[in-house]
C-alpha cells in the first residue's frame, strides 16, 4: 500500500513538473527569466513591488513548485491517513470473501470426486447389487411365506378347538336329554306298573300312612316353635 502511494505521488509530482514548465515559460519575460522555473517563490501569495522570496512572488510568476509539492504531500497524507484503513479492510474483507469461496469451491469438488467415485464404485459392483437385492427379495418372500404359514396352522388350530368344544358341549346337551327322556319314561312305567298292582285297599293304607307322617311333621314343626 505504502508504495502505491509513493508511486502515486512520484507520478503526480512529474505531472505537475510538466504543468509548471509550460506555465513558467508562458508567464515569464523575454529571454532567462521566459524559462525562469519557480521553485519555492510565493507560498503565501503574489505582491507587487518586492523581491520573490518564500512567502511573495512578483505578479505573472507562476506557483512555486514547491507548493504544489506540498498540497500533494498533505493531500497524499490526508488520503493514507484517512482513507487506507477502509481501503484496507475493503481489500481484506474482499480477501476473506475470495478466499470463503475458494475453500467453498474445493469442498464441492471434493463433494462431486467423493459421489463420483461412489457412483462408479456402485457401476463396478453392479452386478454384485443385483445379486443382494435378489436375495433379499427372496428371503424376504420366505419370511412372509413363513408367517402366512403360522397364522393358517395357528387358525386351523384354533377352529378345531373351537369344534371340539361345541362337539362336547352338543354331546353333553344330548347326553342330558336323553339321561332326562330315559328317567322320566322309567318313572312313568314304574307309575303305571304300580298303579295296576295295587288294590284299593292298599291305596287307602299308602294315603293314610301319608296323612300320618304329614300330622307328625306339623306337630313336631309346633312343637320345636
Amino acid at each position: 500500500m505504502n508504495r502505491r502511494i509513493a508511486l502515486g505521488a512520484a507520478l503526480l509530482a512529474l505531472s505537475l513538473l510538466g504543468v509548471a514548465a509550460p506555465a513558467v515559460a508562458a508567464g515569464g519575460g523575454d529571454g532567462e527569466e521566459a524559462h525562469h522555473f519557480n521553485y519555492y517563490h510565493g507560498f503565501v501569495g503574489v505582491r507587487e513591488g518586492v523581491e520573490p522570496n518564500l512567502l511573495f512572488r512578483a505578479p505573472g510568476t507562476p506557483p512555486p513548485l514547491g507548493a504544489m509539492l506540498v498540497n500533494t504531500g498533505i493531500l497524499f497524507y490526508i488520503l493514507f491517513r484517512f482513507g487506507s484503513r477502509p481501503v484496507k479492510d475493503a481489500l481484506k474483507k474482499r480477501k476473506a470473501a475470495i478466499m470463503q469461496g475458494m475453500d467453498d469451491a474445493a469442498k464441492m469438488k471434493d463433494d462431486a470426486q467423493k459421489r463420483l467415485t461412489d457412483l462408479e464404485d456402485k457401476i463396478d459392483h453392479i452386478e454384485d447389487e443385483i445379486e443382494r437385492v435378489r436375495r433379499e427379495m427372496q428371503d424376504a418372500g420366505q419370511a412372509e411365506r413363513g408367517r402366512v404359514l403360522a397364522e393358517a396352522k395357528e387358525r386351523r388350530e384354533r377352529m378345531e378347538r373351537d369344534a371340539r368344544l361345541l362337539v362336547s358341549q352338543e354331546l353333553k346337551v344330548a347326553r342330558d336329554g336323553l339321561l332326562e327322556e330315559t328317567v322320566i319314561s322309567a318313572v312313568t312305567s314304574a307309575r303305571e306298573t304300580i298303579e295296576k298292582a295295587m288294590t284299593p285297599a292298599e291305596h287307602r293304607r299308602l294315603a293314610e300312612e301319608y296323612l300320618a307322617g304329614l300330622e307328625r311333621s306339623l306337630g313336631a314343626r309346633r312343637s320345636a316353635s
